[in-house]
């Protein structure tokens, strides 16, 4: 029997959709955030149609008493320079960021900033420094590994109080 050939994909863009408690408020939140308007916007809904980095991004409105499964949400850029290009953005559009710079999180070496959504919804740009790192989490390479599945700040409180 031969082996079917295999069929190339043409994958348009990656696509979130989230809950959100108030679609107005989020609408606000992610404009800033992404630097443009929605593409559409209806009543507990709306669309934002990112190009850079390919993003078919989601609100909708719905009751919800907790923060779900979702983790956290990134953007992966090429430099440093990148995620501090990002940082000034959303400083400048009002938005309250935190950085984490040469940070070992995730078994990998990065320099990140974070926004967090009005829901809670956390979101990192990131800069890979160096992957594959014996530590979850660590203020430098040869650190002792702590626990993963909190965010590195988080991590970094429990860590440094031991």
């Amino acid at each position: 029997m031969k082996e079917a050939e295999a069929k190339v994909v043409n994958t348009l863009k990656a696509h979130f959709a989230i809950n959100v408690r108030n679609v107005e408020r989020s609408v606000e939140f992610y404009k800033k955030m992404l630097g443009m308007e929605p593409s559409k916007a209806r009543p507990k809904y709306a669309k934002f149609d990112v190009q850079d980095p390919p993003l078919n991004l989601t609100l909708n409105e719905r009751p919800f008493t907790d923060s779900g499964a979702l983790f956290h949400m990134g953007i992966q850029v090429a430099t440093t320079e990148d995620v501090l290009v990002m940082r000034e953005r959303w400083v400048a559009a009002g938005l309250q960021t935190r950085e984490e710079m040469q940070i070992v999180c995730g078994y990998a070496l990065q320099d990140k900033s974070w926004v967090t959504d009005p829901d809670g919804n956390e979101w990192e740009v990131f800069v890979v420094h160096k992957d594959n790192l014996p530590s979850y989490y660590a203020t430098d390479e040869t650190a002792v590994a702590c626990q993963s599945g909190v965010s590195c700040a988080e991590q970094a409180a429990k860590c440094e109080s031991r």
